[in-house]
């Protein structure tokens, strides 16, 4: 999205740009006036003070890292906010890596603290936009965008001839992203001799512990869930022509944009009954994230499988139950 936004404001007259020094950039991208910034509070604070200095009555600024400018500035200042961690409260901090814990801290605090040396905020769904006015008080308007280059559905259609995967979850290992209890889902299904394949998209790198898991219980429990490691934008639009259904059971997003990658490619997508997923898309199976059987009835839904219902009997059946147990 950071790439797409760059493009377009490359046709502008004058564009300066201020970006992570970590970001590698696309040749087309190369020229532009491009400052750099390494990834410490020192210098993010002295950029934060170049920009002050450097910014003028006219000048536009947008800040699509979710912060506002640490000074107030000349011009004025927009705020792109999409880490929803930033301004809704509810989830817990305690699965997450102290290092993540430490920066979101700092990262609310100098969001609150410094709100009002922007003028305005923009966010990409409604539920964000009503959690951001409640928790900041400031003003906000939904505006979603995505890039530009969605693969045809006619190409992904013609791929899809050959599904690989029944399903496929694209998501990095974040603990609100819900892999455990979705393995779980699978783990449920396996009990009742029902095995659909699952594709994942978690690094080795940033998610072992995690990955050991799910491989522990897929060998025990002999699931069929592979995992693909980080694929590149151009691999993960081949590999939606490739998977029967999308499903999703994140526990919040400010966006999902996998969601409407999926869309764009015809998918069928099962996710979760939340906000944030009926913001942008009408699912064909939704579920409580929170329960793994929820989600394994959703996929047996989907997969046209009829769920056992528990029989409803009357109160003389169940009188007369009691006592057939207590003769035998």
């Amino acid at each position: 999205m950071l790439i797409e936004l760059l493009r377009a404001a490359s046709r502008l007259d004058t564009v300066s740009i201020t970006i992570d020094a970590r970001m590698v950039l696309p040749n087309d991208l190369s020229l532009m006036n491009v400052t750099r910034v390494s990834p410490t509070l020192f210098s993010r604070l002295q950029a934060e003070w170049r920009l002050a200095k450097a910014v003028q009555l006219n000048d536009i600024v947008l800040c699509f890292g979710n912060l506002p400018p640490f000074f107030k500035l000349g011009g004025k200042a927009t705020v792109f906010l999409q880490n929803r961690y930033l301004v809704d409260w509810s989830p817990s901090f305690t699965d997450l890596p102290l290092k993540v814990k430490a920066r979101l801290l700092v990262e609310r605090f100098w969001l609150y603290w410094r709100r009002k040396n922007a003028e305005s905020y923009f966010v990409q769904t409604p539920s964000m936009e009503r959690l951001t006015k409640a928790r900041l008080g400031v003003r906000v308007r939904s505006f979603a965008f995505v890039p530009e280059v969605f693969s045809p559905i006619s190409t992904l259609t013609e791929e899809r001839k050959k599904v690989e995967y029944d399903f496929l979850y694209v998501a990095s290992g974040e603990p609100h992203k819900n892999h455990k209890v979705l393995v779980e889902a699978w783990r449920n299904l396996a009990e009742e001799g029902i095995f659909p394949s699952l594709a994942l998209t978690l690094s080795l790198h940033d998610a072992p512990q995690l990955l050991n898991e799910i491989n522990q219980i897929s060998t025990v429990e002999g699931l069929r869930v592979h995992n693909l490691g980080i694929i590149s934008r151009e691999k993960l639009l081949v590999l939606y022509g490739q998977v029967g259904a999308i499903i999703y059971p994140s526990e919040f997003e400010s966006f999902g944009l996998p969601l409407l990658e999926a869309t764009a490619a015809g998918l069928p997508i099962l996710a979760a009954e939340l906000d944030y997923v009926r913001d942008v898309i009408d699912p064909v199976e939704s579920f409580n994230p929170k329960s793994p059987i929820s989600i394994a009835r959703a996929v047996k839904r989907y997969m046209g499988l009829k769920e056992r219902v528990a029989p409803i009997k009357t109160a003389k059946e169940f009188l007369q139950h009691c006592i057939d147990e207590e003769k035998n």
